[in-house]
């Protein structure tokens, strides 16, 4: 029978951690090994002060149950193990008793670690470090997004970006914020992406001691944002019953803890990113439609760079100077072979991707002041063969006239190509992004633009 209880402890989803009269370890269960990482052998039969420090002015819940016995029910307790590995608990203790004098004490931990790190790095990211001053780039698609971010700060209505990975959208939004009258308040942003469900919910809302097993009183992020802004990273990622959620938080101001009775008001300017088009997202069930519409007070599409090669040669300049005087080099630019090779790349992954191969080129530099070819990483060296074939759009040039200058030239060629490809897609927009090799919101945005109507939907 003792061997069935030890076999039940041992399997039990809690951590159980018994000590004798004495302060020595009795009872180590799998769960308390996996949450304090330790083996059975450095706790078992050992005296608890021995292996565990305590924060100043903090004592061990299981010693002071059983010095005093006090049963502790719901407390929080941060810890180190024996390699000053951080631990936080939410501990239940009670001190055990024979014949009424206390012979031992038990405690029930639940593992919080993982929530109180994640609180931390949000809290962390108060500071916002960015304006629209440092967004690099000279092209007519971004100058249009960033004087619409500027007018976004005059107000307070929820703004939704929406971007490929690696355009900035988190850049867009700090800017934002540093520029609206919510300045001086908290900026957090969380990741949706990053966290399971069972933990973001928590994480967003908060919790009310006694929710569930080892809860305690804790803000949400909605909370730690009160005055200014929240950003929701990657939303499409977040689970659609929490964006419903989400969209009562929105639509009342209030939100109430997991667990809770209280309704707590809010005032907190959502921001919110998506790295697909919201059309696409809310058709995969990605993005529920209502809280699409209560997001996108304000919409800002930020193109991706294979939209704007225009910003390559400055961004190249930036990032160049930004590496040399990280790694003490004077490269001065690249080679031409280089920049066209640049310009004919897709850049899935952006600025950031750009960014990144200027980063590894100037590792590969010695002496050099350009960057050439062979300074390149493998894998772009491998591709210069395999470099994407423009799209054939005209045998001859766009009709115009002679007195037109370049930008007048070129936006006439846009529009007539778009024009073209509608004809040949019967006016079908998704049809026509794809063949164009842009996204269906880029092509929406660049019809109005354009002022390109499509008969029989004006």
């Amino acid at each position: 029978m003792k061997q069935l209880y030890e076999e039940i402890i041992e399997r039990v989803g809690v951590g159980i951690h018994a000590v004798n009269r004495d302060g020595k370890t009795i009872i180590y269960n799998k769960k308390m090994r996996e949450m304090e990482v330790m083996e059975k052998e450095d706790v078992l039969h050992k005296d608890v002060r021995d292996v565990f420090q305590f924060q100043e002015n903090q004592s061990s819940t299981l010693l002071k149950s059983l010095q005093h016995g006090e049963e502790i029910v719901n407390v929080k307790q941060t810890y180190f193990n024996n390699r000053g590995v951080e631990i936080t608990t939410v501990n239940n203790t009670f001190p055990l008793t024979i014949h009424g004098d206390i012979c031992a004490a038990v405690e029930i931990a639940t593992d919080v670690t993982r929530m109180e790190r994640l609180m931390r790095q949000n809290l962390r990211q108060t500071k916002t470090d960015f304006t629209f001053d440092h967004i690099i780039g000279k092209s007519s698609e971004l100058k249009e997004i960033i004087a619409l971010a500027k007018r976004a700060t005059r107000t307070n209505s929820n703004v939704l970006i929406i971007g490929e990975t690696g355009t900035g959208k988190e850049l867009f939004a700090q800017s934002i914020h540093t520029e609206s009258e919510r300045s001086g308040a908290p900026f957090i942003t969380q990741n949706c992406a990053a966290l399971p469900d069972t933990l973001i919910e928590g994480i967003l809302f908060g919790t009310a001691k006694g929710a569930f097993t080892g809860a305690i009183d804790s803000p949400g992020l909605f909370e730690q944002a009160q005055g200014g802004t929240l950003l929701l990273d990657e939303l499409n990622s977040l689970n659609i019953s929490l964006q419903a959620k989400l969209l009562r938080v929105l639509q009342e101001r209030k939100i109430r803890r997991i667990g809770g009775s209280k309704e707590i008001p809010i005032d907190v300017r959502v921001i919110a990113t998506v790295n697909e088009d919201p059309i696409d997202a809310i058709a995969n069930n990605h993005l529920r439609k209502d809280l699409y519409y209560r997001l996108a007070v304000v919409t800002l599409f930020i193109p991706p760079l294979r939209e704007r090669n225009g910003d390559i040669p400055v961004l190249i300049e930036e990032f160049i100077h930004k590496y040399n005087e990280l790694f003490k080099l004077n490269v001065k630019c690249v080679s031409e072979e280089v920049l066209q090779f640049f310009e004919s790349q897709s850049w899935p992954g952006n600025v950031r991707e750009l960014e990144h191969v200027i980063e590894a080129s100037m590792n590969l530099v010695n002496h050099e002041q350009r960057i050439e070819f062979n300074h390149l990483p493998y894998q772009y060296r491998k591709s210069e063969s395999a470099r994407p074939i423009p799209i054939q759009v005209f045998k001859e040039a766009p009709t115009g006239n002679e007195s037109m200058g370049l930008t007048e030239q070129l936006t006439l060629f846009e529009k007539q190509t778009i024009e073209k490809y509608l004809k040949a897609h019967q006016n079908h927009i998704t049809n026509t992004a794809s063949a164009l090799g842009v996204s269906r919101q880029s092509l929406q945005y660049r019809m109005k633009r354009l002022d390109i109507r499509i008969p029989g939907r004006e």
